[in-house]
């Protein structure tokens, strides 16, 4: 007699409290071992993966007692190759901050935070491929891939609900170096000009100023004029998708390097004296927090080799 294993079919789920706080794809991924991630995101993408019956986005964070609805999936399916070692030492190399609780990385440009859409590892895949026990290590919040600076990760569920309910209620700063095209007339600026976004055919995000975009606040500095340049420094309100460089392209003054919201007019000769990334940098992150020793934590990374040297050229 032939027995033959029963095809896979949808089954659900409840987060349990544990789990509560953790985004939607990390979740997925915990819970299916061996499936690849680009399978994880395409059934999220064609609506398959529901969460309380409604379509849900990668990052949407889970809740305790939350339904999830899995769609069939093989279990056999092929392992992920595991990071190369230049890639795990040159994230070691770039932790500013660790404890018990939290680690901050200075992270490189050029490196993802997590993977998915075509990216293989981030440094969320990274961290956790250097120990079993960073399994439960989550990403607080994002940072573009061509963006530099500190990014912080949690390693407990519980510490990453705490930093979740202090953003919800901004009380996590975080500041950011840019070099923009063009001289500002003033010393701050604020911009409020909502963003949406906009995914086009080839699967690329595109974010624009619309008026019936999601609201967004930056709030710029000047800090030098550097010949054609100016440097500022951003503080985000809100934390939406390429914010920074959106509302700096808006203000016309984009920021250099940028070759997604920029002007080749500006981005071509900065290449030609060394530029050879975006002009972006997350410099600083500071917040309230009990249990370290000052009552709060703040965090800086150094601009990197490659920007502090375009500006000692100019």
């Amino acid at each position: 007699m032939n027995h033959h294993a029963a095809p896979p079919s949808v089954h659900y789920l409840r987060v349990s409290a544990d789990r509560a706080g953790q985004r939607l794809d990390n979740f997925l991924r915990t819970h299916l071992k061996g499936v690849p991630r680009s399978w994880i995101y395409r059934v999220i993408r064609r609506g398959e993966v529901r969460v309380n019956k409604a379509r849900a986005k990668p990052d949407q964070t889970l809740a305790a007692g939350d339904q999830i609805r899995i769609p069939p999936v093989r279990r056999n399916a092929v392992p992920q190759q595991a990071p190369g070692q230049i890639l795990q030492q040159t994230i070691t190399r770039s932790i500013l901050y660790e404890d018990t609780e939290l680690l901050v990385l200075n992270k490189p440009d050029g490196i993802a935070v997590h993977g998915g859409s075509g990216v293989r590892h981030g440094v969320i895949e990274i961290l956790r491929s250097l120990d079993p026990g960073h399994a439960d290590w989550e990403l607080m919040h994002r940072l573009d891939r061509e963006t530099s600076g500190c990014l912080l990760i949690t390693k407990k569920r519980a510490v990453l609900r705490q930093l979740h309910a202090l953003q919800q209620h901004k009380q996590i700063s975080k500041r950011y170096l840019a070099l923009v095209a063009g001289h500002w007339p003033e010393s701050r600026y604020q911009v409020e000009a909502p963003l949406r976004k906009n995914t086009l055919r080839s699967g690329e995000r595109i974010v624009t100023v619309a008026a019936d975009g999601k609201p967004a606040r930056t709030h710029f500095r000047m800090q030098r004029r550097i010949g054609p340049y100016s440097l500022v420094e951003a503080r985000l309100e809100t934390g939406r998708t390429h914010q920074i460089r959106v509302h700096a392209a808006h203000l016309g003054t984009p920021i250099l390097g940028d070759n997604k919201y920029g002007d080749p007019r500006h981005n071509q000769p900065a290449r030609r004296e060394g530029l050879k990334r975006l002009f972006l940098h997350a410099r600083q992150l500071h917040f309230r927090w009990p249990q370290a020793p000052s009552g709060c934590h703040h965090f800086t990374a150094p601009l990197p080799s490659e920007l502090q040297n375009f500006l000692d050229r100019q």
